[in-house]
């Protein structure tokens, strides 16, 4: 799934909301926050994951996460995560942390802080903004590396 996703986004997504030509997953107003359709590009990576989903689900079933009753979702995403995170072996990681990596690490390559918002769903770019801060580093680490390339060449003018 996903990795930007809300859990109750992830726990009632059916096979009929992803077009895995387009790679463009269509979450419905009843299962967003905003209670709006929100389009979403997905990766390749997760179109793949969704095809193999979906010949591993039971004959007839729609949600990616099926639940114990027939029809149903899976009622519990967390324990579900929980029970694949010890079978592959994945350190102590809540699954709404996933979200907040995938917005780490957007930020860190640069990508916008309104771009980043509206993948995650956010309205308001003030719900996206806990992410700024993020951006200092790979900043810092920029005229960190211009300095020793120039270091060689710097000195205080002025001196003999």
């Amino acid at each position: 799934m996903q990795k930007f996703a809300r859990c109750g986004e992830a726990r009632t997504a059916t096979f009929d909301q992803f077009n895995l030509d387009l790679a463009i997953w269509t979450k419905q107003a009843a299962y967003t926050k905003q209670r709006r359709v929100h389009h979403v590009p997905i990766s390749h990576e997760a179109v793949a994951l969704i095809r193999l989903r979906r010949d591993a689900v039971p004959k007839g079933c729609h949600f990616l996460f099926p639940g114990d009753v027939p029809g149903q979702p899976v009622v519990d995403l967390k324990r579900f995560w929980e029970r694949m995170r010890v079978q592959a072996e994945i350190p102590d990681v809540r699954i709404h942390d996933l979200r907040h990596t995938f917005a780490s690490l957007l930020v860190s390559g640069g990508a916008s802080l309104e771009m980043i918002g509206r993948l995650l769903g956010h309205t308001q770019i003030g719900t996206t903004q806990r992410y700024a801060h993020l951006i200092d580093s790979p900043l810092r680490a920029g005229v960190n590396a211009v300095d020793e390339m120039l270091k060689p060449r710097l000195r205080v003018v002025g001196e003999n």
